[in-house]
């Protein structure tokens, strides 16, 4: 009888387990969002690119939501994205506070921006560690993702690096200025151009202290480095290392600096310390900051550039530029910068890697964006696409050098296209008062 049961209890229990083996498994529930935070410098000496980058997220965001969010093929519908904002305060220690609690308590699925290079670097660990999908649109020193103390895997560089455009701005000098001064000046065509450095002593401002001096050498160009200054970040008073650099005679200056620095840098060189000479500075600040800044002094002075506020280059991304900026200033009341424009495109980026993921699962996401390859958005991109190396994951950007002319009815500069020949829209000028170095 007691083995009678026994069958009996055994025979019910594999019942039930057939029966509960057949049955499909619970759906899996619809998140209400898609977090994505966005690492922003919204206080500190970074606030005003900080506070572009944000808006332009929002921006971003606000146009996704309003067609009702990403497609995640997972749950078959659309899902709307709720931005979580990181105020990195313009400091590592803010960085990395920052970046621990958007990931830890947050949690969320993607990062966007970041801006200051040594900032950025500060929270790679907590990336790594939590293996976050992140979109850089600021921090442009390819340590970023060459680094090989920590795994970068997951870190995507949606912005040139130092090595890119120290490249191009030297190309530039050697191929546009340095013909120019010799023939004006009646020099010898194998004099070397004598050019100086200022640089910000950061991983950004080395990056491209780094990339001048190997274009330079790699392909023999006839430039002589005559000096190179470095300045701390957020130093107020250039007046010191523009001195030396003055005595030094130099054809040219290239300034590595963020805009609320050069803005400063371009006026103490000219008015206070009489350095008359042909300023280049870097893309980050083609920024109505720093227009605003440098006021009369910036006349004839150079940026190497890939989006400005105040010009927009014909061809194939003209109209969605010139939509974006209306859209900016409408929404915003004032115009975007570079950084903005690349945070804008990050959010775009961030969508649609989830979209081709079919998923929230972050090493699908991290894959997607491998894989990516999407339509130019707003800034022109080599081939057309925005896609990402296979070896440092770095998008390829095509740019532009800009000459800077004063309007005195605005009392701001604005910029013309002088190269490549292709976009330029005037020839570069040396302006009357312009002095060369000792030959």
């Amino acid at each position: 009888m007691k083995y009678s049961v026994m069958v009996i209890i055994i025979a019910l229990i594999a019942t039930a387990c057939i029966a509960g083996c057949t049955q499909q498994a619970p759906a899996q529930v619809q998140p209400k969002e898609i977090k994505i935070g966005a690492m922003v410098s919204m206080t500190g000496p970074n606030s005003n690119v900080g506070k572009s980058m944000w808006q332009s997220v929002v921006l971003a965001t606000d146009e996704i939501n309003a067609n009702g969010g990403v497609f995640v093929k997972q749950y078959n519908a659309k899902i709307p994205i709720k931005l979580v904002q990181g105020d990195d305060e313009s400091t590592r220690d803010g960085g990395q506070k920052a970046a621990t609690k958007l990931i830890t308590e947050d949690k969320v699925d993607v990062l966007v921006g970041g801006y200051s290079s040594g900032v950025t670097s500060s929270y790679q660990q907590t990336v790594a560690e939590y293996k976050v999908p992140y979109i850089v649109t600021g921090a442009s020193s390819p340590v970023i993702t060459h680094r090989t103390d920590i795994d970068t895997s997951t870190v995507f560089h949606a912005c040139p690096t130092t090595d890119a455009y120290g490249k191009y701005t030297t190309t530039f000098i050697d191929q546009v200025i340095r013909p120019a001064v010799n023939k004006k000046f009646s020099f010898p065509a194998d004099r070397p151009f004598r050019l100086a450095l200022l640089y910000q002593d950061t991983a950004f401002g080395q990056g491209v202290q780094i990339a001048v001096n190997e274009t330079i050498t790699k392909n023999k160009l006839n430039i002589k480095l005559v000096s190179q200054e470095k300045f701390k970040m957020s130093e107020s008073d250039f007046r010191t290392p523009l001195t030396v650099i003055k005595a030094a005679n130099p054809d040219a200056l290239y300034v590595a600096a963020a805009p609320n620095e050069g803005a400063q840098i371009v006026p103490q060189a000219k008015r206070d310390v009489g350095l008359n000479t042909i300023f280049l500075s870097v893309e980050n600040n083609d920024a109505p900051e720093y227009y605003t800044g440098i006021g009369q002094y910036g006349d004839y002075s150079i940026i190497e550039s890939r989006f400005s506020p105040y010009i927009t280059p014909a061809g194939s991304v003209a109209d969605a530029q010139n939509a974006f900026k209306n859209n900016y200033v409408t929404k915003w009341g004032m115009y975007p910068d570079m950084m903005g424009a690349a945070t804008y495109e990050g959010t775009y980026i961030a969508a649609k890697a989830i979209e081709n993921a079919g998923t929230l699962n972050k090493a699908d996401i991290r894959q997607a964006l491998v894989d990516l390859r999407m339509p130019e958005l707003i800034e022109y991109m080599k081939d057309g696409t925005i896609s990402f190396s296979k070896d440092f994951r770095e998008s390829q950007f095509n740019h532009w050098m800009e000459q800077l002319y004063y309007n005195s009815t605005i009392g701001e500069t604005r910029p013309k296209i002088v190269w490549p020949d292709n976009l330029k829209v005037t020839d570069f000028v040396l302006p009357d008062w312009y002095k060369p170095g000792s030959a």
